[in-house]
């Protein structure tokens, strides 16, 4: 089977739960073992940024005391992300599939859909697609929707633990971790909306069918909200180890050159067109450029936009959206955003670029979440593709490009993890 396959039958208005059927065909029942077994061979990793492997997660969660407690982390706070919010406005069925199928395989009662206060819109479609469901009340209470306060890092997986258990949406230290003791103390899975659609697919045909598309070590496709100067931006479903040409291509091609292209969103990294022609979207390939696919983001940035001012802006949005609880954010991340400015004015001293460079490195590893990590990969990869364009920033302060319509989404800054 080609692509599509998660975005089969994808459409504006949501899907029903008869078209559902009639597309993707009735889940079958399955011995749990069993149902685990072809998830651990299919090699399916999480959507969500972090690529870990699902068959670690439900095997920690399995293995833990309690009863276990399944959740659908649909939050997305990521700007430049739209595909999970896509996939339950659309194909919220194939989502809800692939949570219940989980519950069942680890006997968990209890559902959780994790979604942004500000996707009104999505809510309403889950709401819907539950009241389609014949399938809910077999040992099973009805699943809750759970509204989280939008912003980047309360989507973090402790984040959303913290504000279910306590009304706080700021991600905590681990261990333990939540797979030992989440909501109300018990074992919980937290899987991100597109990996449990793809659990839905692989519980219809299979771990084969699942890696006939992308290479051995990385089966499978994947999402991808790509946005910036293309012609037609959008979700796109691609299979690992495709071209970015390609991908491009899809889009209708490139409104102007691209100067460069970020992968990941703002915790990712930046690649120059250049160098971007050659890559193909896996891992192997783009780590060798030091970037990855993160949460399936992919921008690309016209010649025309500033990069400083972009790189700017950006990294004053993340270091106001941290939990400042942390020092690594309240002081590093403070004083990168603050240097950037000065940077882009032409106020940067001598020592401005060899301090962030050093502060990039400095925040890593060192907070309760991995907040500051992602501001200082893209910081620090912005140093590097961009240096031209920074020591001219740094000699002359603004340029014309500087006041142009922003290629990067900074939304206002949000005080729900104050």
């Amino acid at each position: 089977m080609s692509l599509p396959r998660v975005l089969l039958g994808a459409g504006e208005q949501p899907m029903d739960y008869q078209a559902h059927r009639q597309v993707h065909g009735d889940l079958r029942q399955h011995d749990p073992a069993a149902l685990l077994a072809e998830l651990t061979q299919s090699g399916l990793r999480g959507r969500g940024g972090g690529g870990f492997p699902l068959a670690t997660k439900l095997d920690a969660v399995r293995r833990a005391k309690g009863t276990p407690i399944v959740v659908v982390n649909a939050t997305e706070g990521e700007p430049m992300s739209v595909k999970d919010r896509m996939l339950l406005g659309s194909l919220p069925h194939l989502v809800l599939d692939g949570a219940l199928v989980l519950a069942r395989a680890l006997r968990a009662p209890d559902v959780v859909i994790a979604i942004e206060e500000s996707g009104r819109d999505v809510e309403a479609s889950v709401e819907r697609a539950l009241s389609e469901r014949p399938d809910i009340g077999r040992g099973m209470t009805q699943p809750q929707i759970v509204a989280v306060p939008t912003g980047f890092v309360t989507g973090q997986e402790t984040a959303i633990v913290n504000f279910i258990n306590n009304g706080i949406p700021r991600p905590t230290n681990q261990p333990p971790r939540i797979s030992q003791r989440g909501i109300a103390r018990r074992p919980t899975l937290m899987s991100n909306a597109e990996t449990l659609a793809h659990v839905a697919l692989i519980a219809r045909h299979g771990h084969a069918w699942f890696r006939r598309l992308g290479p051995t070590e990385e089966a499978g496709s994947a999402l991808v909200t790509l946005s910036g100067g293309v012609r037609a931006p959008g979700v796109y479903e691609i299979e690992y180890g495709s071209s970015l040409g390609s991908l491009i291509e899809a889009a209708g091609g490139l409104t102007e050159s691209a100067r460069a292209f970020l992968f990941g969103g703002y915790g990712g990294s930046w690649v120059t067109g250049a160098a971007a022609k050659t890559l193909r979207l896996s891992t192997k390939s783009l780590w060798s450029m030091r970037a990855s696919l993160g949460a399936g983001v992919i921008v690309a940035l016209p010649n025309s936009a500033c990069p400083v001012a972009e790189v700017t802006r950006v990294a004053g949005w993340m270091s106001e959206e941290s939990a400042s609880q942390c020092g690594p954010c309240v002081n590093g991340l403070g004083a990168m955003a603050a240097t950037l400015v000065d940077v882009c004015e032409g106020r940067g001293g001598r020592d401005a670029f060899a301090d962030l460079r050093r502060w990039a490195e400095l925040v890593v590893g060192r907070g309760a979440c991995a907040h500051p990590d992602g501001v200082g990969r893209f910081v620090a990869s912005a140093l590097r593709v961009f240096a031209a364009e920074f020591d001219d920033h740094a000699r002359h302060g603004l340029c014309d490009a500087c006041e142009r319509r922003p290629v990067l989404i900074t939304p206002r800054p949000r005080s729900a993890v104050r």
